[in-house]
């Protein structure tokens, strides 16, 4: 049985100074019983006709049409190989990334008043060996998806295997992967505000055996069937925000501490993604409440990223001993959710009232 041929769209780079902005997840205020009416009973696959989908996409400027390719057919009885996040790194080691590099900025621009309390207050700076590690990860969250290389799509189909545990290759265009929480058919129109990076993560995210039983875990909660949310969507928006916290020098202490930038990096949003899971489990938060926690997220990740690392650390800790599950009982999920695509959302007050006593997990 053969794979169908399957197409994307090739991808402009992001406009410069892209990541000046905050992410776009950050909604505008909405009256808590107009979102309960407004979104109660809406397939997931009307939202993008909604505002409250749109806010979970990153602001950045639309990516221009191209012409379509097609992808080389695959025999499923001989799948692709999976990639590790190393291999994929390399790569864009090792190709021609001239022409984005020139559209990065490393670093916030601050004047005046702003600039001063940075120097004597901020964080230090960053290691000179370290910045050229930097700048390859702002590089790549400058690329799009590209429909001509091939290792773009083994790292797909990496992720939505680990992610629905299927042995066989799928096609890399189709409604399958608005099951995984990506707005449409095509995942390279989601990618807008973080590139790339925002794939490199989410293959990180399952393909090291620490993290992937968290990412198993975060992805049944996103098919919950009152706290779904759009898993790779709000992914995209983590990645924003550690795009954000690098180029800010928010993770530069961290950085020169461990002589590393890509591995804080990765961490870092492992460590965001897992506390966000907490909080909208625990808080009992939905689709309607994606803005806000998205916007208190950055603002605390920013603020205390050494302690979103130590949380990760130790929650692995417990993980890999069995000691902790970031789910807690399992009797509300059933084995199997049903296609995302077939959900429909619940607006908060159908929810039991529930208090958290904080929002970490440790």
């Amino acid at each position: 049985m053969n794979e169908k041929s399957c197409s994307f769209h090739s991808k402009e780079e992001l406009r410069d100074g892209q990541g000046e902005r905050l992410s776009a997840g950050y909604s505008p205020s909405y009256d808590k019983d107009k979102s309960v009416l407004a979104f109660r009973g809406i397939p997931i696959s009307e939202l993008k006709n909604h505002g409250i989908l749109q806010a979970l996409t990153t602001e950045a400027n639309e990516w221009e049409r191209a012409s379509v390719n097609v992808w080389s057919q695959a025999s499923s009885e001989q799948p692709g190989q999976l990639i590790s996040f190393s291999e994929a790194l390399q790569h864009f080691q090792t190709v021609d990334l001239s022409s984005f590099k020139k559209r990065i900025q490393p670093t916030i621009r601050r004047t005046g008043l702003a600039a001063l309390r940075h120097y004597l207050f901020g964080p230090p700076k960053l290691h000179q060996r370290l910045r050229e590690e930097r700048d390859l990860v702002l590089t790549i969250a400058q690329c799009g998806l590209d429909s001509q290389d091939p290792v773009h799509g083994r790292v797909l189909q990496t992720i939505y295997k680990k992610l629905t545990g299927s042995k066989f290759d799928c096609a890399l265009h189709g409604n399958h992967w608005e099951d995984l929480g990506f707005q449409g058919a095509n995942p390279a129109t989601d990618l807008r505000g973080a590139g790339f990076l925002a794939l490199l993560h989410l293959l990180y995210l399952v393909m090291d055996s620490k993290t992937l039983p968290m990412a198993q875990e975060i992805f049944r909660l996103s098919r919950h069937h009152i706290q779904q949310f759009p898993f790779c969507l709000m992914s995209v928006n983590i990645t924003h925000i550690a795009i954000q916290a690098l180029r800010e020098e928010c993770l530069s202490r961290e950085c020169n501490r461990q002589q590393k930038v890509i591995p804080v990096v990765n961490s870092f949003y492992a460590a965001t993604f897992l506390h966000l899971a907490h909080v909208w489990r625990t808080q009992r938060k939905t689709i309607s409440d994606s803005g806000f926690v998205l916007k208190e997220l950055e603002v605390l990740a920013k603020k205390s990223p050494r302690r979103l690392l130590k949380t990760l650390e130790l929650y692995l800790a417990r993980v890999s001993k069995g000691q902790a599950s970031l789910l807690g009982a399992q009797k509300c999920y059933g084995p199997e959710a049903p296609p995302f695509k077939d959900l429909t959302f619940t607006g908060e007050s159908d929810l039991q009232s529930h208090s958290s006593e904080g929002v970490w997990l440790i």
